[in-house]
């Protein structure tokens, strides 16, 4: 969780990401960012997220993200 969370704030420091749990529901971070933190996540935790985990619920929070690529991780 450690990694992601220094992802996160490396691509938007302006966020809270370890308490806010509606990034995308109050549009706090957009596809644009989304785009990036899937990429970075790819990369880093040697993942691929598809096209079909692309859904708000699964980026609302930091918690929600770490939870996508423990799943896909132990896949």
């Amino acid at each position: 969780m450690k990694e992601l969370l220094e992802i996160l704030r490396t691509l938007r420091p302006d966020i809270d990401f370890e308490h806010e749990t509606a990034l995308v529901d109050k549009a706090l971070i957009d596809s644009f960012d989304i785009v990036r933190i899937v990429g970075e996540c790819n990369d880093v935790f040697d993942i691929e997220i598809d096209v079909d985990d692309l859904l708000p619920e699964n980026f609302n929070s930091a918690a929600a993200m770490w939870e996508l690529i423990q799943t896909l991780m132990n896949e």
